[in-house]
C-alpha cells in the first residue's frame, strides 16, 4: 500500500459512494487505474466492504452506554454469546484484559429501555457483575482506522 492507497481509502472514508471519476480526480489517476486499486484494495481485505452509517439519534436512540461485565466462568460463555449476538442495541461487544471481561456498547432509546436491556442482560446465567457507564458526550468517534497509520 502507498501514498495513493492512503488517499484513495481517506476520500472513501469520508464518502463511501464517490463515483470513480471523482475519485480518480482527486489522486490524479486514470479511471482505469483507480478501478485496478480498488480492486486490489477489495482482494487484499484493507477494504471489507462498504457500507452506510446511520445517525442513532436522528433514529430516536438518544443514550450511548459503555458496559463492563464480568462472568462468573468465562467459559460459560454460549448464553451470554447468543444473547450479545440478538440484541440490536447492543453495537460491539469486546472480550479485555482487566477487572472486567467483557466491554459493550450499547445505544437505546432512554432510560427505561436501558434498564430492560440490562435486566435482560443481568438474567442470564453466569452474569457475575456489571458497571454501566452513560456516555455524556464523545470528543472523538471513527469507524475505521486511518490509513496513514500504516504510513508511520
Amino acid at each position: 500500500m502507498d501514498t495513493i492507497d492512503s488517499k484513495i481509502l481517506e476520500v472513501l472514508q469520508e464518502n463511501s459512494r464517490v463515483s470513480i471519476s471523482d475519485l480518480s480526480k482527486q489522486v490524479n489517476l486514470s479511471l482505469s487505474a483507480v478501478s485496478e486499486r480498488l480492486k486490489k484494495l477489495e482482494a487484499s481485505g484493507i477494504i471489507e466492504r462498504y457500507t452506510v452509517i446511520l445517525d442513532s439519534k436522528a433514529l430516536g436512540q438518544e443514550l450511548t452506554v459503555l458496559m463492563n461485565l464480568s462472568l462468573e466462568n468465562p467459559r460459560d460463555t454460549a448464553e451470554f454469546f447468543e444473547m450479545v449476538g440478538k440484541e440490536n442495541e447492543i453495537l460491539e461487544c469486546h472480550y479485555v484484559t482487566g477487572e472486567y471481561d467483557y466491554i459493550l456498547r450499547i445505544t437505546t432509546k432512554n432510560t427505561a429501555t436501558l434498564e430492560a436491556l440490562m435486566n435482560r442482560i443481568k438474567a442470564i446465567p453466569g452474569i457475575k457483575r456489571t458497571q454501566t457507564n452513560v456516555v455524556l458526550s464523545s470528543l472523538k468517534h471513527h469507524y475505521s482506522i486511518s490509513p496513514t497509520v500504516v504510513e508511520r
